[in-house]
């Protein structure tokens, strides 16, 4: 396949779909874990075309999602400070916190800007030596490598006015407590392809093999996923749980050699506070050696602020995939895009943002 119209083709998309419905002969649950993932099955209604019985929920695949109300709290309270300039990708503007936004600081006259690479906010630093430029960096292994550099470059140019509000997680060790909760339903996922890309396979055969649960690494366009749960059911009809990869187009077994180099000299692994979800050890990125001192936390002395989380936003059961989003009393209602509760409604690959723009009208589809 060559273009993008091939991977939305119609004609294709129902033979994989008929080929699904001739193999599955179960009752099976299946957990996408990445948003942009989610939006394509919402957007396209990849879920309405699987047989009955066979069931995707959506898990903790969108980073802004999974970011803890105390780290939004901490980017609001360095944002107010005085002489800060404070740089963040666009979907964090709007995540609440436990008393205000990012957007809302912007309103007060806040210097909060939209970057499109934290790169942007290292060379913002180099043109105000005068102000203090933190850069909000979040994401999971995706983003990591950009967010290595930009660390790399300041240390390099001698930038003592940069800092970064680290919000890294991994994918693995969120895979690994949703199989651990006693209220999991999940047999099987769909890895997140982009995550992939930059880490490689090595990572889920343990958890395919301590869980026995079939992983297949997917695409995000509508051909790439029901490809992928072809695979998956495959493997759960035959009784194997292996890692396979659907997006051998852009992942390979050893991901990115360079990329994961440059995260381990920068980064190190450390426990990290899930939005919704708690602190999972060994889950997340933190500064290590020399570049811990751009640190934004230490710098700014927020690092010991902790809050408790709404209880009335779902979204934790949302990202754990024991909710769907219309099954929230709050959804649509005193929940929406421009009113949010919580993160899920805010990010552009939030599960309760795609029912909403997509699916507003109609109850969940359960399959």
């Amino acid at each position: 396949m060559k273009f993008l119209s091939e991977f939305r083709d119609a004609d294709a998309a129902r033979r994989c779909a008929e080929a699904i419905a001739k193999t599955t002969t179960k009752p099976w649950t299946i957990m996408e874990v990445c948003g942009g993932q989610t939006h394509s099955i919402i957007k396209f209604g990849v879920d309405e075309l699987l047989p009955r019985g066979l069931t995707l929920v959506h898990g903790p695949g969108c980073p802004v999602c999974v970011t803890p109300v105390e780290l939004i709290d901490k980017a609001v309270t360095i944002a107010a400070m005085p002489g800060v300039l404070f740089c963040s990708f666009g979907d964090m503007l709007r995540v609440p916190g436990s008393e205000g936004d990012l957007f809302s600081v912007r309103a007060s006259g806040g210097d909060v800007r939209i970057v499109y690479s934290p790169l942007d906010a290292v060379k913002l630093a180099a043109q105000h030596p005068d102000r203090q430029v933190v850069f909000f960096a979040v994401g999971f292994e995706t983003t990591a490598p950009a967010n290595a550099m930009a660390a790399h470059q300041a240390l390099r140019l001698g930038l003592g006015n940069f800092s970064i509000l680290v919000s890294h997680v991994l994918v693995p060790p969120a895979m690994e407590a949703v199989l651990s909760s006693p209220a999991n339903r999940v047999q099987a996922f769909l890895a997140a392809g982009h995550v992939c890309t930059v880490m490689g396979l090595a990572e889920y055969e343990p958890i395919a093999a301590r869980f026995r649960v079939p992983i297949v690494v997917t695409g995000f366009e509508p051909l790439d996923i029901l490809q992928g749960v072809l695979m998956t059911v495959r493997q759960l009809e035959e009784g194997r749980a292996a890692v396979e990869n659907q997006y051998a187009r852009s992942v390979r077994s050893g991901g990115n050699p360079g990329a994961r180099g440059l995260i381990a000299e920068v980064f190190e692994v450390v426990p990290r506070q899930w939005r919704g979800i708690g602190e999972l050890p060994r889950s997340g990125l933190g500064l290590r050696g020399p570049y811990a001192r751009l640190d934004a936390e230490k710098r700014f002395g927020v690092a010991d602020h902790k809050v408790s989380e709404s209880g009335e936003c779902l979204s934790g059961l949302i990202l754990q995939g024991l909710k769907k989003p219309p099954e929230c009393p709050a959804f649509g209602t005193r929940c929406t895009p421009e009113r949010p509760l919580g993160a899920t409604m805010v990010s552009s690959e939030g599960a309760c943002a795609a029912y909403h723009r997509y699916r507003r009208t109609g109850a969940a589809h359960e399959r």
